[in-house]
């Protein structure tokens, strides 16, 4: 599923129990025009700027990584702190690839919990 779809899915779940989620009022929202917004979810034009996906995320109550990352696009700041040590992060996340989430996950906690 394109970012385009997932976002219009969310959106459209959400408008059977709320009208506040027509495709007018979560751009109005937003603070994009609703043609464009359309298009975005027809995948007409590409995904948005970050802060527009962020914001896009708050509304629809998605969390903001997933769909920068179905957009293609890195959070500003991770992408700060990957710069600060490119060699450092980007071996890490190679290592991790092929890893199962549960083995992620233990990690995640492991630097989360000072636990060193």
């Amino acid at each position: 599923m394109t970012f385009g779809q997932h976002v219009r899915s969310v959106r459209e779940a959400l408008k059977a129990s709320d009208r506040a989620y027509s495709l007018r009022k979560v751009a109005v929202r937003v603070g994009v025009e609703p043609a464009y917004l359309s298009k975005v979810e027809r995948g007409r034009v590409p995904p948005p700027s970050e802060a527009t996906i962020r914001r896009i995320a708050h509304e629809l109550g998605e969390d903001p990584d997933v769909l920068l990352a179905m957009a293609g696009k890195v959070s500003s700041d991770l992408h700060e702190i990957i710069v600060r040590r490119p060699k450092l992060f980007s071996s890490l996340l190679r290592e991790l690839r092929a890893a199962p989430d549960h083995a992620v996950l233990r990690i995640v906690r492991v630097v989360r919990e000072g636990d060193w």
